[in-house]
């Protein structure tokens, strides 16, 4: 049996779901067994507010980092490459920082002004390289964020990349990114 919350009359209340379906199911109490997306209550919309705010404090989108990068001027913000060399070398973004994880509090101040922000990337959502460079950047005092699916999402929708062979740049992959427009209107 699986702990759930249940439902009367619009309250939540502890439970156990009985049937296993995974649906919400009369019970005999009167109440019904609220499905896995509801077992945990969504938060009130003041604290979801807080919550996705902060979140984009933290965040960057790979189109929106690249949105900018594209545009004319100075982006605002710096990239920062947190993965190996040999990573690198398979490809980074362009005009990106090259800095190791484990050498950046040896070379951060040396590479990096703490006036500019900086958004750290390594190469994907199942790898935390870059939450670990930007609490690294963070302990020495820089403004940072994260890019989000890091540089696997940066080929995956189609953005072009450096390698040490030169530029390149990948088909759009439509599970990533909307093919032949321009914004996804996300």
């Amino acid at each position: 049996m699986t702990a759930t919350s249940t439902t009367t009359g619009g309250a939540r209340a502890g439970g156990t779901r009985t049937d296993g379906t995974g649906t919400d199911s009369p019970r005999t109490d009167g109440t019904i067994a609220v499905n896995a997306v509801l077992r945990v209550a969504p938060a009130s919309p003041a604290v979801a507010a807080a919550h996705f705010g902060a979140s984009l404090a933290f965040h960057a989108d790979v189109s929106d980092v690249a949105a900018a990068l594209a545009a004319d001027g100075d982006p605002g913000f710096v990239v920062l490459d947190s993965r190996s060399t040999e990573s690198w070398d398979q490809g980074h973004v362009p005009g990106a920082v090259h800095l190791p994880t484990a050498l950046i509090p040896e070379q951060a101040e040396q590479l990096l002004d703490k006036a500019v922000p900086v958004v750290t990337y390594c190469w994907g959502p199942g790898c935390n390289g870059a939450t670990r460079a930007a609490l690294a950047l963070a302990e020495l005092g820089f403004q940072v964020k994260e890019m989000l699916g890091g540089f696997e999402y940066w080929a995956r929708e189609g953005f072009e990349f450096e390698t040490w062979e030169g530029h390149e740049r990948r088909v759009v992959d439509p599970l990533t990114a909307a093919v032949g427009v321009e914004d996804c209107g996300c």
